[in-house]
């Protein structure tokens, strides 16, 4: 009997010897474990040598000379316990029998029903279009990884049609540099139709789609309504417009809500900015456009695109892209009244990579804190929380000139949210001007007590900070001094009344000699109306008299006649 047919396997499964069929210890308890439905063994890695990959804890199967695939395909093919499978560097050599291997092992393995993640990683192509065609009857299957297998055209292509097949229902399709084109992109477009809601995440990162894969796959994926994550990063979009505007037109049309769209390192310029904007800024929450080549127009589209209303990104990475202190300028005028961002990753892979200067970090400084007057401290940005990215926790104020009030109003943001305006006003006002207020008299003065009230809180906040001193006082002033500051604000507005409350007394008699003479004319008028309906009266009454004047000697000519 063939060794490589299944049922060769099931006919001898009671009887095989685990040492004749492993090459290692390490490797005969993993079979053991399969055989035997251990519930402990969930996942499982496995792979001839090179780098592994692991995304969660699992059991490593090293593939060497006396391990029989076939065996491990039938074990891997009747368990009901294991969840995920990561296959890595199997390019078996090619020896006699070895593609008789492969065949052996995909057969058990297609019969699985209970795998929900697969990751195939650097696969020869044989082995990677081989596991493709094994996967086609796993329709539990939740999470495809496929990572650095050279699937190209055709490749995509059997991909695309067992995802056509609709047996699939996909939560998340990773594809990372898989040589994918603009021709597999479309291959890949037609199997995605069949997919539907049931797709959350789609990474095709460090692939060479371009505008016409774009396009083709922005079609695709408007059957995808429940998409939350798009990775399309690094590809080459340098001449992609259309294929962003697309990108962008779905995401508006389809009022989708990412949580993620990934376009790093993808040759996106301002044009390109341009057509994508206004749909990804108002349909996601964490956009990254690192190390595109990004000039001044595209910052501004992406500046004005921030101030929308509509804006709902609370995520933006802008790093690597060199933006000096112009870029900086025309960001922080981004930030005055966008009320959703909180995390602007100006950082990229190096520290000397965003070249702003002490000039274009007090520009950032102002639009978290404008100190010009109180209302525009209020009207300030408190809800960013980074302006660069953290890599480490004794990373945070890295050397690059950064302004010291920006480092301490984006921290006072991001560990005091509730009283942050409250703490940047007493700290950047030690006079409180009340004037603006008057115009509501002392109806306004139980709410300006009690801002004082709201405000207490703010004696006694902390911000934390770097070794050596990792704690300092939001407000450095005794609670009889926030006192005297409110009671100084308080009789300033009680003596500011009366005075308001005679200007509008004044301006109360003026309006009430114009309704006096108002008044008047109108009785002036009525009176007139009057005396023209009385004479209309008897104009009326007078004509009737003549009329019966004129009746009477009528009938004493007639009488004079007879």
């Amino acid at each position: 009997m063939d060794n490589t047919d299944y049922s060769y396997y099931e006919a001898n499964a009671a009887d095989i010897s685990l040492e004749d069929i492993t090459s290692s210890e390490q490797n005969k308890q993993i079979f053991q474990q399969l055989r035997d439905g251990d519930l402990e063994l969930d996942r499982i890695t496995l792979g001839r040598g090179g780098q592994f990959y692991f995304t969660k804890i699992c059991e490593l199967l090293l593939i060497r000379e006396g391990d029989d695939l076939g065996w491990l395909g039938y074990f891997i093919g009747r368990s009901v316990k294991l969840q995920g499978l990561e296959i890595c560097h199997l390019n078996l050599p090619e020896y006699e029998g070895w593609e008789q291997q492969i065949h052996a092992f995909m057969d058990g393995l297609a019969r699985n029903q209970s795998i929900r993640r697969i990751c195939a990683i650097e696969l020869g192509e044989y082995e990677s279009t081989a596991l493709l065609r094994a996967l086609g009857n796993w329709s539990q299957l939740e999470e495809l990884v496929y990572s650095r297998n050279n699937l190209g055209p055709n490749g995509c292509s059997e991909l695309g049609t067992l995802l056509e097949s609709g047996d699939w229902k996909l939560k998340t399709i990773y594809l990372f540099n898989d040589n994918i084109s603009d021709e597999g992109a479309a291959a890949l477009a037609g199997g995605l139709r069949s997919i539907g809601p049931s797709l959350k995440t789609f990474s095709l990162p460090e692939n060479i789609i371009g505008n016409e894969g774009l396009l083709a796959l922005v079609t695709a994926l408007e059957s995808c309504t429940g998409l939350e994550e798009l990775d399309l990063s690094g590809n080459d979009f340098s001449s992609a417009a259309a294929g962003l505007g697309s990108l962008s037109d779905w995401l508006q049309r389809d009022q989708m809500d990412l949580k993620r769209l990934n376009l790093r390192s993808c040759g996106i310029n301002d044009e390109g900015l341009q057509a994508l904007a206004e749909g990804a800024t108002n349909h996601c929450k964490n956009l990254d456009l690192s190390a595109n080549p990004l000039m001044a127009s595209g910052l501004r589209v992406l500046s004005t695109s921030l101030q929308s209303n509509s804006c709902r990104l609370e995520n933006l990475h802008i790093g690597s892209i060199n933006i000096g202190d112009d870029g900086a300028e025309i960001l922080a005028r981004g930030l005055v009244g966008n009320e959703t961002l909180r995390f602007l990753q100006l950082r990229g892979e190096r520290d000397d990579d965003i070249a702003i200067t002490r000039e274009g970090w007090s520009v950032f400084a102002t639009a978290l804190c404008d100190t010009s007057s109180v209302n525009n401290t209020y009207l300030s940005n408190h809800n960013i929380q980074e302006l660069w990215h953290v890599r480490h926790e004794y990373d945070e104020d890295f050397d690059i000139h950064i302004d010291e009030s920006v480092v301490l109003n984006v921290r006072l943001n991001k560990q005091h949210p509730e009283y942050v305006a409250k703490c940047k006003i007493l700290m950047n006002h030690a006079h409180l001007d009340m004037s603006p207020l008057l115009q509501w008299e002392l109806k306004f003065l139980p709410l300006a007590v009690g801002w004082f009230e709201s405000a207490k809180p703010c004696m006694t906040l902390s911000i934390h900070e770097r070794l050596p001193n990792p704690m300092r006082r939001v407000l450095e002033e005794s609670e009889e001094a926030f006192q005297s500051r409110a009671l100084t604000s308080v009789y300033e507005f009680v003596r500011g009344v009366p005075k308001k409350v005679l200007e509008r007394r004044n301006e109360l008699a003026l309006v009430a000699a114009y309704d006096e003479k108002i008044s008047r004319l109108r009785e002036d008028a009525e009176e007139r109306d009057r005396k023209i309906t009385q004479l209309e009266e008897e104009n009326e009454r007078l004509r009737g008299i003549v009329k019966l004047a004129r009746n009477v000697l009528d009938m004493e000519r007639e009488i004079e006649r007879e």
